[in-house]
């Protein structure tokens, strides 16, 4: 059974980091393929974890890379931050910052006020990444905390890519101060279901459609935030997350999708098909022979093996731990 993905959606929301660019280099072939898609008539919004900067710099640094992006396509982290933050707080209070200049205008245009440290005695913290934080802001953002402050943070990413490689994210920042505070936030971003909820209502208002595909990069945080919030998920391999991670992915994490790149979008799906022993995807046929799971037919190392892999891996009664998997399906 092969058809294009898209063909069963009215509308895209894709992460950046990892997808479309990494760090200020652009994945390609991204852009085009998204570009492709708006011409056909298919809106494209960008769901992104990144608070620290502002909608409209985000969409021409998509400019840029040639994507017809506006402000309004941007669905980040740091705004539906705010939007959780005015369910648990009056508006007008003081809050305190740690994060960037986008988290802070965010904070501003959603009728707070700002303050700098725990002296002024925030009603809440909202925590997003900036290079920039420092430990001087950890601690203040403790001491506010231990207080009574509320506390939010914009994501729990682990790691971030860049052009050298993956870098510490918020989830490490945060874990600082959870460290010293003994306590969670709420959480906003990816994997929590906020920030999907309000790019799906944007998008159903703006456009009136209603059948969003999401695509993402990181198991963790993309696809587990998709797959809770109700959303057809596409694992693209251009990121963080590995083959390995996908054949041994719990079910909370699986998506519906797996490609190897996003010129993929573009061409037919090669769903994968029982057979007597195993799947068959494209020219690829993985089989289950007692725990072994072995490549049949076909290049190991292709997407189309990685499908029918998961495939028989999903569907075996037996857990991945239990299973003998072909190391030329991940290595």
């Amino acid at each position: 059974m092969t058809n294009k993905v898209w063909d069963l959606f009215d509308y895209v929301l894709t992460d950046l980091d990892g997808v479309v660019y990494e760090g200020k280099n652009a994945i390609e072939p991204a852009p085009r393929v998204l570009e492709t898609l708006a011409g056909l008539g298919i809106p494209v919004g960008y769901v992104t974890n990144n608070s620290s900067r502002k909608a409209s710099t985000i969409a021409d640094q998509l400019k840029g890379f040639g994507v017809s992006a506006e402000p309004d396509d941007i669905i980040g982290s740091g705004q539906t931050g705010v939007e959780l933050l005015s369910t648990l707080i009056p508006a007008g209070s003081r809050v305190m910052v740690v994060g960037g200049e986008g988290l802070r205008d965010w904070v501003v245009r959603g009728g707070f006020e700002l303050v700098a440290d725990s002296n002024a005695k925030p009603a809440a913290v909202i925590q997003g990444f900036s290079p920039d934080v420092s430990w001087r802001d950890l601690a203040e953002a403790a001491f506010a905390i231990q207080a009574g402050a509320k506390w939010v943070a914009t994501n729990s990413d682990w790691t971030l890519p860049q052009e050298k490689g993956l870098a510490p994210g918020n989830g490490t920042l945060v874990s600082a101060v959870h460290t010293a505070v003994g306590q969670l936030p709420l959480v906003a971003g990816k994997p929590e279901t906020p920030i999907f909820e309000s790019a799906v209502r944007r998008f159903e208002a703006k456009y009136g459609r209603t059948k969003p595909l999401f695509i993402g990069d990181r198991i963790d945080t993309d696809i587990t935030g998709a797959n809770k919030a109700g959303l057809a998920s596409v694992l693209v391999l251009t990121g963080v997350s590995t083959r390995k991670e996908v054949l041994g992915m719990r079910p909370e994490g699986r998506p519906r999708y797996i490609i190897g790149s996003m010129e993929e979008l573009l061409g037919d799906y090669a769903y994968p098909i029982q057979t007597k022993h195993g799947y068959k995807s494209g020219s690829a046929l993985v089989e289950l022979k007692k725990n072994k799971v072995v490549v049949a037919a076909g290049d190991p190392k292709s997407i189309d093996a990685l499908r029918a892999a998961c495939a028989v891996i999903y569907t075996s009664p037996t857990p991945i731990y239990g299973l003998d998997v072909d190391p030329a399906l991940y290595e």
